[in-house]
């Protein structure tokens, strides 16, 4: 069985520089030119309930750059505690907030200071009092281990090159039973060389790819069992550059649920 992680055909810190850049672009200037889209009619026709939305912040929506709905697979269920791993600007995070209710706890974990700016004080300016948006890497969160009824997370885990350690940190997040619930880019073959090598297409979701019956691998050496993989036919990208790099191999959306043994 192999495990998704990628050969170090980039530098960890460059391609983190690259994707804060954007990300922080992101929060700032949400009407942008990018890759991908954005926005509430994004998370609308990826199929997100009129009502979760309305429970979001409207600056908080505008930056939301998912690409897939997914949080229905967590089944949250009021009181339980999520943690969303590269939470952005906060709109999952807000959801899954409304689904579980002031009885129990959301911690997003994001490095893009400027999107952990506009999350918190869109939760403070609401008065969202039971989440929390905390600095942290994606492999190594700053959460306890066994702490999570649900680990969540959204076009996120294809940008970090070690996505072993990724897994592995949401597996010891979460309680035995626990749930994690992604939505993520991934392709139908391997990126060739030239193409990781390019960290404008990594923060634009494409060069990190990886099969996705590796990356479902990965998952499972991390501990998971996977219940359920969909395809999310509504997302596309934008740019030609992406769409060029994303029929040539086969780079589509995916959601997932896969849980912890008891």
């Amino acid at each position: 069985m192999t495990v998704a992680t990628e050969a170090p055909v980039v530098e960890l810190e460059q391609v983190r520089r690259e994707i804060r850049a954007m990300y922080r672009e992101v929060a700032r200037d949400p009407a942008g030119d990018f890759h991908f889209e954005m926005g509430r009619g994004l998370a609308e026709r990826l199929g997100y309930p009129a009502p979760w939305l309305d429970a979001v912040p409207a600056q908080a929506l505008a930056s939301f750059a998912g690409v897939g709905h997914m949080i229905d697979l967590a089944e949250l269920a009021p009181g339980d505690h999520v943690v969303d791993l590269g939470s952005g600007s906060g709109t999952d995070a807000f959801v899954a907030a409304h689904l579980v209710g002031p009885g129990g706890g959301v911690t997003g974990v994001d490095m893009t200071e400027h999107q952990l700016g506009k999350a918190r004080t869109q939760r403070d300016l609401a008065g969202i009092d039971h989440v929390v948006f905390v600095k942290g890497y994606v492999e190594e969160p700053p959460v306890e281990a066994g702490s999570a009824d649900a680990v969540i997370s959204n076009g996120v885990l294809n940008l970090v090159p070690d996505k072993a350690r990724a897994f592995a940190a949401a597996a010891r997040a979460l309680r035995p039973g626990g749930r994690l619930a992604l939505a993520d880019i991934v392709s139908a073959r391997e990126l060739k060389a030239r193409t990781r090598a390019n960290t404008q297409l990594w923060a634009a979701c494409i060069a990190g790819a990886v099969p996705l019956e590796r990356y479902l691998d990965g998952i499972r050496v991390a501990g998971l069992t996977v219940d359920e993989v969909r395809v999310n036919h509504q997302y596309r990208f934008v740019s030609q550059r992406a769409l060029d790099a994303a029929d040539t191999y086969g780079v589509v959306s995916v959601s997932i649920r896969a849980t912890k043994p008891k």
